[in-house]
């Protein structure tokens, strides 16, 4: 689940922190620059876990600031494929049950990786599982917050660096009214999602499972 990252940054300190441990005033502009973001392709970075290397400090003319390439390592949120992790149910949609583990959300297991059969009640907002035992049928519900261990599917990275404007010469368009604020509905792409599939119950906490 967690993993290990060498990597290699450059690292500005201002001059108001030249009074410090310089691996301190160091450590701390990694953890600003990194902890709780998204490194595309290496996973969720968590917090620095050492540092292996200093190269020598720079100052560059029209900036009083060290500038100084550090060898480090980093934790990083990064499961491996069919590794089964414990989460809670965070929401359902048609999509599917979405997961978090409390630091990190964007998990999602999709309807045909559900226990089946399965289906979606849309007034209850969430999803069931039609059990079927000797008695009949149960419908078993998949409540926000209970617990589900799920197993890692797939992973999906997105670039969600800004882009420049086209370059492309185009034909001249006239001018368009943009629409009214309220019907402008920007859905933001979240750079790092698990795709899962849920553990059989006897692999599982389920809590509806014994409901």
């Amino acid at each position: 689940m967690f993993v290990l990252v060498e990597m290699v940054d450059t690292v500005r300190i201002p001059p108001w922190n030249f009074q410090r441990q310089l691996n301190e005033a160091i450590a701390e502009e990694l953890n600003k620059k990194l902890a709780n973001k998204v490194v595309y392709n290496v996973g969720l970075c968590i917090c620095l876990y050492d540092i292996t290397k200093l190269d020598d400090s720079y100052i560059f003319p029209g900036d009083g600031a060290s500038h100084t390439i550090v060898h480090f390592r980093y934790v990083v949120f990064h499961p491996f494929l069919d590794e089964i992790l414990l989460g809670k149910i965070k929401y359902c949609s048609q999509e599917g049950v979405h997961v978090t583990m409390g630091f990190f959300d964007d998990i999602l297991i999709p309807p045909e990786s559900l226990q089946q059969p399965a289906k979606f009640d849309e007034a209850e907002q969430v999803w069931l599982w039609e059990y079927e035992t000797d008695e009949g049928a149960h419908d078993l519900y998949m409540d926000q917050g209970e617990d589900i261990r799920f197993r890692v599917t797939d992973e999906i990275f997105v670039d969600t660096s800004p882009t420049g404007p086209a370059t492309a010469d185009l034909p001249a368009q006239p001018p368009t009214v943009p629409p009214p604020a309220e019907e402008i509905v920007e859905k933001k792409e979240a750079p790092y999602t698990l795709i899962g599939t849920i553990c059989d119950p006897g692999l599982g906490l389920l809590s509806w499972w014994n409901s």
